[in-house]
């Protein structure tokens, strides 16, 4: 009897009611989110209509669906957080979160997901959020295809745009980040990965990692950021095929390496940075087919650097292809092109036959007097460098690059 009992209820279960579709809509039954999401059952879909809905700190504590039809806007009123979400398999997509307002009390977001997983943030516009989107304790998700734009003007008084903690395998792709203090900011996340964004005009960094291992970004845009990238105290990062590009100012940089391990940076394109790379206490790095155009420093590598490679790489019209400022320790920079060899090769095998050094006098001037850079374009630099080059007392005699490349480097050719 109780088997079949046991049978009757799980035949009741897989006859349950089909999901159900809630109209929101300012004439409908449901005039408000807030209302639907309390009428509604685990598994329905809401549909909002287009229209504005002044409504703040709406909760979703089910599984449900939310879709904008026509863009409707929720309108925070500069007062509260506008949506969070404390249930699994939720979808939002489709809507304008708008007009967060700034706290200094506590981290306000557009929409937040507090320990959730197996959700979708998609096809979203946040306009005027003090943080975007914000996850806390999540896993498995997907945070796509949304454009979010603040209007940062102080560090101290803004949020970032995606802003991940304590994360697990996050897929953050397609977004368009913009007007915050960070573009993407990524603390104690792993196993996650980052692709085909665009961070630009950001105050602090368009990217940022903290304490977080085994991610991966590729193919995104960093762009007029205070600084592109800044990945610190991680291990385990990869960085493929992203652009860095017009991060000026007087600290700024396109990518900070700060005591992180293990990580492969190949195929990215470093165009007209104050800085391209700078490098503090970071192990076991590899630098292979990256593109270093036009920046003030393409690499400057402070102290606490072992066993990185610098390898295949082009170094083109570079105010400095490299500066160091301590010992060089066991860090390679052989096969690399560089616009200011003038070596020679007899051998004609694409290989120059005198070795190449990149670090020149003026450079290590600069590093102790930086007002010195006013002397940049004189005849005396020129001279200086040529008397160094030829007699060489300041500069690190082991720093150099032993098979200098004739020719620049096709990345499109190579694997």
């Amino acid at each position: 009897m109780r088997t079949t009992i046991i049978i009757l209820l799980s035949l009741l279960a897989s006859l349950a009611a089909p999901a159900a579709t809630i109209t929101v809509c300012p004439a409908c039954e449901c005039s408000t989110i807030g209302q639907a999401i309390a009428s509604a059952a685990d598994g329905d879909e809401i549909l909002i209509k287009s229209g504005l809905y002044r409504e703040g700190n709406i909760l979703v504590d089910k599984k449900l669906k939310l879709r904008g039809e026509g863009w409707p806007v929720i309108d925070g009123e500069n007062g509260t957080e506008v949506i969070t979400v404390t249930a699994g398999g939720v979808t939002i997509e489709g809507l304008v979160v708008r007009n967060v307002g700034t706290s200094y009390l506590e981290d306000r977001a557009g929409i937040r997901m507090r320990r959730v997983r197996d959700f979708t943030i998609r096809n979203n516009r946040l306009e005027n959020t003090f943080f975007g989107i914000y996850l806390e304790h999540c896993s498995d998700g997907l945070v796509a295809d949304n454009i979010i734009e603040g209007q940062a003007e102080e560090e101290m008084s803004s949020g970032n745009a995606v802003h991940l903690w304590y994360c697990k395998r996050i897929m953050v792709e397609n977004n368009q980040v913009r007007g915050h203090r960070d573009g993407i900011y990524f603390e104690f996340v792993d196993d996650s990965h980052i692709r085909y964004n665009v961070s630009e005009d950001n105050l602090r960094y368009g990217l940022h990692f903290m304490f977080s291992n085994d991610d991966d970004y590729f193919q995104n845009i960093f762009r007029r950021n205070g600084a592109g990238v800044a990945v610190m105290f991680s291990r385990n990062i990869n960085m493929w095929e992203n652009r860095f590009e017009y991060n000026w100012g007087r600290a700024s940089y396109g990518l900070l390496l700060k005591e992180i391990y293990d990580a492969e940076i190949r195929n990215n394109v470093f165009l007209e940075n104050t800085i391209g790379i700078y490098v503090e206490g970071s192990t076991r790095i590899q630098y292979k087919h990256n593109e270093f155009n036009r920046n003030g420093w393409a690499i400057k590598m402070s102290g606490g650097c072992l066993d990185n490679e610098v390898n295949a790489n082009n170094f083109l019209y570079n105010t400095f292809d490299l500066s160091l400022n301590s010992a060089p320790n066991n860090n390679s920079f052989d096969g690399n092109y560089w616009t200011d060899y003038n070596g020679y090769d007899l051998g004609r095998d694409g290989i120059g036959d005198v070795p190449y050094r990149p670090v020149k006098l003026f450079n290590y001037v600069v590093n102790q007097t930086p007002e010195a850079m006013v002397l940049l374009r004189s005849l005396f630099i020129g001279l200086l460098n040529f008397s160094e080059k030829v007699s060489p007392s300041l500069t690190p005699a082991d720093v150099a690059d032993n098979a200098p490349l004739m020719q620049k480097l096709n990345f499109e050719t190579l694997n």
